[in-house]
């Protein structure tokens, strides 16, 4: 069934789970049992040891039959039932410390395979997330995962345990009746067969579930955080319609694997039962013929089923091999991509120190020479770019919407990487930085701030884990949210909702500000946000982004024309390129671009003057 037209229809392609061999997964999920390697080894013989307990039951079995029953020899009867009895609890006791180990075993891997794979995703670029779903990247962290560990563990316990019972049970079989045996083994090419046809074609099917998986639940996210979006624009139906085919891709997929497995599945019971079918004509003719007692018939049946049962569990497993092999795949995809840049001492120009000394603090002069930024090939945002800002100063970006300002200063911090020129901070090529000393020194505000799904006190200490309360309240103070915070009920614990719902934009705003003067770094990224607050809120973010501009090197993407006109320097940018520079004053005398834009903007935002000045 086709996707519903709509937001999120598709997802990147290039993200699409790469196929790779079973031998490859295998190898790869293994890697993560090698810490527990005892644990897995005890888990293996603790399903022995049960294993051993039950082949005792169809010996005893024939005892009874033949021995206590056949001759009526009531005096054995007890011992033997009691062998038998002690034989189940063996085998239950050791089946019970099997699944303990197990569960603990099973945990432990999840936690490992799991923390790894988070891990990649905080080191993966920021691009790097620009055309993924959160949702399918959930998925893939949560139940690909959990179907990617079943394989590790449960492939390999029960498949062991399950291969060794194999042998074992045929090696009872062949030394009981040769003959018997031989019939046993009559269905095995159909189920070596039925397992190839299995093997061959479910991975296709597994993969296409679990792509719809994600897509519902990237849908489903994508909708949990633009509710109010949707009902504003009274959109319920259409989302309604939206998830319901994202869901009947799922039902569609799931069908299409349980389709197969309710063909395979009973295929393979049937076979397992003409074998058994075929060993009780030929035992029963046997035993008609008094060459072979009705004890050892029923224990060979007993035994018999002992291998067919493996043989069913192997099926089983086989179907779990494909879904976690699928599932694998996908959280491959993760843990192979590129991760962020390391420092790089090579591209360091000469006479340039390779590396910022330790302890460094950066004094704040930042210097971009001819830098260049494009997405793929035919999408260029940035083209020679060349600036110098001194420590300390002000430095505002304008221009219309798509002229490359939150590009720019992006790339500062390494978000992305410029394809062309350098960036330096105090001399030094952000690209011999370590990525985590580098954003040390700068600190961001974006327009529309985001915090976390805790208390006031967690986002504003994100700034500095290790910040003092004196600290927190003195940067909160600094920020002008202190009043508002310290009368909630609960003051600073207060919970701020998903993304802080509970607040208003400019309570937001001013937490985040309260977050950046804590981290005190020395180079300072502004989205300026005070569009869409009322005057007096303004104001009061106004002041609290005075006081955080103070001493640092500014960079300001401007909305309105007085927050600029007292910056040191005014980048003017369109198409990738800065066309002016200089001071409010400066740019006012050369009567160009900026000029007319001061012009036309009285009330109304910088770019929506650009705007103007395109239509004009």
């Amino acid at each position: 069934m086709s996707a519903h037209p709509g937001f999120g229809a598709h997802t990147d392609p290039s993200f699409k789970s790469q196929p790779r061999s079973t031998r490859e997964v295998v190898r790869r999920v293994g890697v993560y049992l090698l810490p527990y390697k005892l644990m897995a080894l005890g888990t293996i013989t603790f399903a022995l040891l049960s294993l051993a307990a039950a082949f005792t039951y169809p010996k005893l079995t024939q005892h009874v039959i033949d021995e206590v029953i056949t001759k009526k020899n009531a005096e054995s009867l007890t011992p033997v039932m009691a062998l038998l009895i002690g034989a189940f609890f063996l085998r239950e006791l050791f089946t019970g410390l099997r699944i303990r180990l197990n569960n603990e075993l099973e945990q432990k891997v999840i936690l490992d395979i799991r923390r790894d794979v988070y891990a990649r995703l905080q080191r993966l670029p920021v691009g790097w997330f620009d055309q993924r779903a959160s949702g399918d990247l959930m998925t893939r962290v949560i139940e690909d995962v959990n179907s990617m560990e079943r394989l590790l563990i449960d492939g390999t316990e029960q498949g062991t345990v399950a291969i060794l019972s194999i042998v074992g049970v045929l090696t009872i079989l062949f030394c009981t009746n040769p003959l018997l045996a031989a019939v046993a083994l009559a269905p095995l090419p159909i189920l070596i067969g039925g397992a190839l046809w299995y093997t061959l074609t479910a991975h296709k099917r597994y993969r296409a579930q679990r792509q719809a998986a994600s897509a519902m639940n990237a849908l489903l996210m994508d909708n949990l955080q633009g509710i109010r979006q949707i009902k504003s624009f009274g959109r319920e139906r259409h989302e309604d319609a939206r998830f319901g085919a994202r869901a009947e891709d799922l039902r569609q997929g799931t069908l299409t694997v349980m389709r197969a497995w309710s063909i395979y599945s009973p295929a393979m019971a049937f076979a397992s039962s003409l074998g058994i079918g075929l060993v009780l004509w030929f035992g029963g003719t046997q035993v008609l013929a008094n060459k072979m007692t009705v004890g050892e018939l029923v224990q060979f049946l007993l035994y018999l089923g002992l291998f067919y049962e493996p043989i069913g569990r192997l099926h089983g497993l086989n179907q779990m091999l494909q879904s976690a092999r699928a599932a694998s795949e996908r959280v491959f995809d993760i843990m192979d991509a590129t991760e962020e840049r390391p420092a790089d001492v090579s591209t360091n120009a000469p006479g340039i120190s390779s590396r910022p000394p330790l302890g460094w603090r950066a004094e704040g002069k930042v210097v971009y020479t001819d830098v260049g930024f494009q997405y793929g090939a035919d999408r260029i945002v940035l083209r020679d770019v060349s600036l110098l800002a001194k420590p300390g100063e002000k430095i505002a970006l304008v221009g219309p919407t798509g002229a490359g300002k939150s590009t720019l200063v992006n790339l500062l911090p390494a978000f992305y990487e410029a394809t062309s020129g350098r960036i330096f901070i105090d001399g030094i090529d952000i690209r011999s930085i370590e990525l985590e000393k580098l954003r040390k020194q700068i600190s961001v505000v974006s327009q529309e701030p985001f915090l976390f799904n805790g208390t006031l006190r967690e986002n504003i200490l994100y700034g500095r884990l290790d910040a003092s309360e004196a600290d927190l309240h003195a940067a909160a103070k600094a920020a002008n949210c202190h009043n508002f915070i310290t009368r909630l009920p609960d003051g600073y614990d207060a919970r701020v909702g998903e993304r802080g719902v509970k607040l208003s934009v400019g309570e937001k705003q001013r937490v985040s500000i309260a977050r950046a003067l804590l981290k005190n770094a020395p180079i300072l990224i502004l989205d300026e946000a005070t569009a869409s607050v009322d005057t007096q809120t303004e104001k009061l973010i106004q002041e609290a982004l005075e006081r955080l501009m103070a001493g640092r090197t500014s960079f300001v993407i401007a909305h309105r024309l007085s927050t600029i006109r007292n910056a040191d320097q005014i980048l003017v940018l369109r198409q990738g390129e800065i066309v002016e520079r200089g001071t409010h004053d400066e740019l006012l005398a050369t009567d160009g671009l900026y000029a007319k834009l001061a012009r036309i903007q009285n009330t109304t935002f910088i770019e929506e003057s650009f705007e103007k000045l395109a239509v004009h």
